[in-house]
């Protein structure tokens, strides 16, 4: 069977192909014990891609084509979004959402860089500044990570009908789930700046 036919199988591909491409070019990073830090990066930016492109997709796609449907009188409207489309992206947004934190504080504490991370760096002297630099990225995507599951999801079930609601708590759940999105979209942008930033390369990437 093809494995391009479905996602799980395109998933395993992806990962034998990578493995295959490790263990090909093996350096000594696969022997100087940093194959553990190497598996969770690559987890994390795995994840981190997958939660961040669907953020980018709800609000640069989804919000604005629904607004455009629900405008078109004559249109077939946006109930097959709202009823297949958005539950299962949903689904992945939040999960993402979940391991790319989990992953990324995993990698921090292997390397015994949480609590610094956490402090910005500020509790030594100097500055810690890869701590800084990682921990601006790490307090925004904590950020995110209760905007998605406190804010987002839990709004975004009364939206979709998933759990009752009144037309009043409907149309205040989508300002709280909009601002929540967009929030999470403002703070993407310096997120990025900040994880690509602590990779040696600075601030400025």
């Amino acid at each position: 069977m093809n494995p391009l036919r479905s996602i799980a199988g395109t998933i395993i591909g992806g990962v034998v192909l990578a493995l295959i491409i490790v263990f090909a070019t093996m350096g000594k990073h696969m022997t100087g014990g940093l194959w553990i830090q190497s598996v969770t990066i690559w987890l994390h930016v795995l994840a981190g891609i997958t939660w961040i492109g669907l953020l980018y997709y709800f609000n640069f796609v989804q919000v604005p084509a629904l607004g455009d449907a629900a405008s078109d009188e004559g249109g077939p409207g946006g109930a097959g979004i709202t009823k297949y489309v958005a539950p299962r992206a949903l689904l992945w947004f939040r999960w993402t959402a979940l391991l790319t934190w989990l992953s990324g504080a995993s990698f921090l504490f292997h390397r015994g860089a949480l609590h610094d991370a956490f402090t910005l760096g500020m509790l030594t002297d100097p500055v810690n500044q890869y701590a800084l630099t990682i921990g601006v990225g790490t307090w925004l995507g904590t950020i995110m990570l209760f905007n998605v599951w406190v804010l987002i999801w839990p709004n975004q079930k009364k939206i979709l009908g998933m759990i009752e609601a009144s037309p009043e708590e409907i149309a205040k759940a989508r300002n709280i789930a909009f601002l929540a999105s967009r929030s999470n979209t403002l703070m993407s942008i310096p997120l990025v700046m900040s994880m690509v930033g602590a990779g040696g390369h600075g601030w400025f990437m």
